[in-house]
């Protein structure tokens, strides 16, 4: 779903750096209490992130999936199941996602300038960072020989920033996510069965309630989200993607 008509790669670039952190957010309050998210959370998360859904839509999703829900508590007085996954809400952002693309089509572009908050030397010092991860990781083949591979790429790519500014982010980005694609498949081939066998049955039972919320593909990238990100945790390897700079 990535590309939707009127998201704007200065919107995505503006927006995304808080994604995740304003998403949990309204989800706890919307909850009522305090409920640090599952991987498998995150992993939604990022499936929506990669789809380009703007922060707004994905906002208005939980607000719509907890006012259905809280509704439903007034009429059973009380008597529901309180809501401990994001996952419930997938079905309400899907549909909040499709309102948004049909009101989007013929939208006027805003002419206004806005800054990115990417900096050139910030992004190099991001590069040479992740880099510098990567070649102090230990790994077995081939990932070790392509984390080598990745992290000369991150610091040409970093030396090169240092030289002339970046002439589009998202052309960046996108060479990140190949890169981190390349990574990711050396890892699954060097990585245990046994591991990858848990994992993905750890996926499964978590999504098990939430089959009927969300469609197939998206339980599929789910899924791989989910297995990426504690791979990559339990190797303590940086993500690439621009997306997970620090801006604070």
């Amino acid at each position: 779903m990535r590309g939707y008509v009127g998201i704007s790669c200065k919107e995505r670039m503006q927006n995304y750096f808080n994604y995740f952190t304003e998403i949990e957010e309204r989800f706890q309050q919307r909850r009522g209490s305090l409920l640090m998210l599952s991987t498998l959370d995150w992993a939604l998360i990022e499936t929506w992130r990669e789809a380009g859904v703007p922060l707004d839509a994905v906002l208005r999703g939980i607000d719509s999936a907890f006012d259905k829900h809280d509704t439903k508590a007034i009429r059973a007085k009380g008597k529901t199941r309180k809501v401990n996954r994001l996952a419930w809400c997938a079905q309400s952002v899907m549909e909040t996602v499709e309102q948004a693309v049909e009101a989007s089509v013929g939208a006027a572009a805003s002419a206004e300038p806005i800054e990115s908050g990417f900096e050139a030397e910030r992004v190099a010092t991001y590069l040479e960072d992740n880099a510098a991860q990567l070649e102090t990781a230990v790994l077995l083949s081939p990932a070790e020989e392509v984390a080598a591979v990745v992290a000369a790429r991150l610091r040409a790519l970093a030396a090169k920033l240092h030289i002339e500014p970046v002439q589009s982010l998202e052309e960046l980005d996108r060479t990140l996510s190949v890169l981190e694609e390349k990574l990711f498949a050396a890892l699954l081939t060097a990585a245990p069965e046994q591991e990858l066998v848990a994992l993905r049955e750890q996926a499964a039972r978590e999504l098990a309630p939430y089959r009927g919320k969300m469609r197939a593909v998206q339980i599929k990238q789910v899924q791989q989200q989910f297995l990426q990100k504690r791979m990559l945790e339990a190797r303590k390897l940086p993500r690439l993607s621009l997306f997970y700079m620090s801006h604070g």
